[in-house]
């Protein structure tokens, strides 16, 4: 059966999440620490959708489907799934499934610094190609602050034990961008790789003789050709160069700006259709915005 089609099944709550996976009722209506390994999937079963957070490690799994790529892995990594991500997960007979899984719904969140902080970790729009890879001692810190969430809702709830797994949940997401800072480090050399991509990328999109109909790279676009998602690519961009993504397009957008202004004598109009802006005024703002000149007084300090 192929169900490569089939429309994705959306879980809303925690304790729909336990029935759908045949385990216990959740001691917790709205955050759960889940044994990987007592998880059921059904074969062929449909992509899913979380109305929920997930922070996970998992071993065993056979493949991983998540957006519109697929990956093989059997080692444990620490990945991240934020609300309306769209993941499906293919269970094979031959490997046994461990790990665990951290569910938190929003509204635990509710009346908390976390329930907007946590947006800023941009690592839950990371593709599963780009997971978080722990040291034997960093999983062991992970696993640590897990126990701690499980064992304080396992508790006897009362007024403390939100504020108590807040600050834990806040240590664990700390802890995660440590560590993912450490992985683009310890990666320098496919990370540079993908910098001098990018350059090479600009550099042909900015010197196409079509730019007036392929009009500005976006973050999407940019990304999409180098293979990563838009939000590890600036992550990593800004670790690497000290700006994101779309500041280092606006870079090369400006150097080639200049380069028009000073080597040609095309008009400033001409040259904003040239370099994909539908209209003058627009190029001429951002190009003072940028460089706190007009184009015109840019180019006259040429002459």
């Amino acid at each position: 059966m192929n169900n490569q089609n089939t429309k994705p099944i959306r879980i809303k709550t925690i304790t729909e999440f336990h029935k759908l996976r045949c385990l216990s009722k959740p001691k917790h209506p709205l955050i759960s620490v889940v044994d990987y390994s007592q998880v059921k999937h059904l074969p062929n079963e449909s992509a899913t959708i979380f109305d929920f957070y997930s922070v996970s490690i998992k071993r065993g799994v056979s493949k991983m489907i998540y957006g519109q790529q697929q990956y093989d892995f059997d080692e444990g990594i620490m990945y991240f799934i934020a609300p309306n991500q769209t993941f499906k997960v293919e269970i094979d007979e031959a490997y046994k499934p461990s790990g665990w899984m951290l569910l938190i719904h929003p509204d635990f969140l509710w009346n908390t610094t976390l329930a907007k902080t946590i947006r800023q970790y941009e690592y839950f729009g990371y593709s599963v190609n780009e997971a978080l890879w722990l040291s034997e001692k960093e999983e062991g810190i992970i696993s640590g602050i897990i126990a701690n969430i499980q064992e304080e809702y396992h508790s006897n709830i009362d007024k403390f034990t939100k504020n108590i797994i807040i600050s834990h949940l806040e240590n664990l997401l700390s802890y995660s961008q440590r560590f993912y800072n450490r992985q683009f480090i310890t990666r320098e050399k496919a990370n540079h790789q993908i910098l001098e991509r990018l350059e090479e990328l600009l550099n042909h999109h900015f010197n196409d003789d079509d730019l007036i109909s392929k009009g500005l790279p976006t973050v999407q676009y940019v990304a999409g050709k180098l293979n990563v998602s838009s939000s590890y690519l600036s992550s990593l961009l800004r670790m690497l160069t000290g700006q994101n993504t779309q500041q280092l397009i606006h870079e090369k957008l400006i150097e080639k700006a200049k380069e028009k202004l000073s080597t040609t004598d095309f008009s400033v109009s001409e040259i904003a259709y040239e370099l994909g802006f539908e209209h003058p005024q627009s190029f001429s703002k951002f190009f003072k915005m940028k460089t706190s000149q007009s184009p015109l007084d840019f180019r006259a300090s040429f002459n």
